[in-house]
């Protein structure tokens, strides 16, 4: 299965890495730009007759070997230091046109030059030395939900000229990839890098719901190294800052703070693809941020502490929780109002803006508060605040009803046996006379 979605452009991929890391064996040309390493100070009896043949590479610590270009392999060469005299290897070590560097040190770098028996070849050679490529650490971020990016550093200086091939391909389910062929909706495909030669490819049209795999390869001329990451649009979808903060004073409000913001101008103007806000705030020199959740572009701040700047930020996340919050946006300062509440003319009221419109949403213009604030007060009070509060006085009210009866019931009992008198003890016996019992003869 690996080895099959890995055809096409990956063995692309593979084949042109093989080819630079080939160039550093036998008599390998130059790896990229030609790089001489000399600054000046050049053997002029010596370098002025030989010609300068590129950068050969080597890794630290181990074994390397040099050759002589344009030379036969098994010709004897004399191997000489730039500017040293000493011979370092001759003709009759029987390494041909070959040097051998056993454990190359860091004091190995530097040009050499060869030259054969009679003079008439030689060449100058420069020699690097490094490390392999290390498996490069790569993380992906979304700032909307049609694009995403990837970004990579090596884990390991390898202190060689470095190159980046990079690829990335769309996964499916187990069922749908034994159906897939090559060049199938599937990839692979280049991941271009923005700009070129930065490490940072984008993925255009990525689909939101799917996943995909990410190949980063790191190539030098001592080698290559691979990493793979899978990644979701939707796990590492992470907007840009809310734009445009604006924190103004609400006149005649000491303890008022009116923000508005718009929305990052990354992400697409899309009814169902919308984001929410988080604000934090604080008074200067205090070090706790306070924070609520607006539920539009704009928020009153009512617990500001008067006469002091306040600081204020915002960030932004996906309304379905997707992914994660957004960096803060830079802080901006507003200072509550100071100044008296004025009298506005009816005629001059304007009615405030409501908190969050379509049309805000798609402006990128940032919402504004009303020229003439209304100087009735904000009301911003908790909905659960207000419900508790009708609650408590539904209850305190039937209380009041109840005891209201009661005391009205008792009252009516006492006027009603008031009227009566005093009654005598045995005042529930009939009022019949004893004679007009029946059998009362008999008594």
């Amino acid at each position: 299965m690996m080895s099959h979605s890995y055809s096409g452009l990956s063995r692309v991929l593979v084949v042109v890495a093989a080819a630079l890391v080939s160039s550093s064996s036998s008599c390998p040309q130059a790896w990229g730009p030609s790089e001489s390493g000399l600054e000046g100070k050049e053997m002029k009896n010596i370098t002025s007759k030989v010609p300068f043949s590129g950068v050969q590479y080597g890794q630290l610590g181990k074994s390397v070997m040099l050759c002589c270009p344009g030379v036969n392999a098994g010709t004897p060469v004399s191997w000489f230091r730039d500017g040293e005299s000493d011979m370092l290897q001759g003709p009759e070590s029987g390494l041909g046109n070959e040097l051998v560097l056993v454990e190359a040190h860091s004091t190995d770098e530097g040009t050499y030059i060869c030259r054969t028996l009679n003079g008439a070849l030689g060449a100058m050679v420069n020699l690097k030395l490094g490390y392999p490529p290390a498996r490069p650490v790569v993380s992906c971020q979304a700032a909307a939900y049609e694009n995403f990016s990837c970004t990579w550093r090596s884990s390991q200086v390898s202190g060689l000229p470095t190159r980046y091939f990079t690829s990335y391909r769309k996964k499916n389910g187990p069922e749908a990839a034994d159906s897939q062929s090559e060049g199938s909706s599937t990839g692979p495909w280049l991941c271009p890098q923005e700009p070129q030669g930065a490490p940072r490819c984008v993925v255009h049209g990525a689909e939101f719901w799917s996943k995909y795999r990410i190949n980063v390869t790191e190539v030098n001329p001592l080698g290559a190294s691979t990493r793979l990451l899978d990644v979701s649009l939707q796990s590492i979808l992470r907007p840009d800052p809310p734009q445009g903060l604006r924190v103004e004073p609400v006149p005649g409000y000491p303890r008022r703070l009116h923000a508005s913001w718009t929305y990052p101008a990354s992400w697409p103007r899309q009814p169902h693809f919308l984001l929410k806000f988080r604000l934090q705030y604080r008074p200067a020199q205090h070090p706790v941020w306070s924070m609520v959740e607006p539920t539009g572009l704009e928020e009153v701040i009512t617990d500001a502490v008067a006469g002091l700047p306040h600081a204020v930020r915002v960030s932004a996340r996906d309304f379905l929780d997707a992914g994660t919050w957004s960096a803060w946006s830079p802080e901006v300062w507003g200072t509550p109002s100071t100044g008296p509440l004025s009298k506005i003319p009816v005629e001059d009221q304007l009615p405030m803006q409501p908190r969050e419109t379509e049309d805000q949403m798609d402006s990128p213009a940032p919402a504004r508060p009303s020229p003439k604030p209304d100087p009735q007060p904000f009301d911003h009070r908790d909905p659960l605040e207000q419900m508790a509060v009708l609650a408590s006085l539904g209850i305190f009210s039937f209380l009041g009803l109840a005891a209201g009866a009661l005391a009205l019931g008792l009252w009516l009992r006492l006027r009603r046996g008031g009227k009566n008198g005093p009654q005598k003890p045995g005042f529930l016996a009939p009022m019949i006379p004893v004679d007009k019992l029946p059998g009362a003869s008999n008594l």
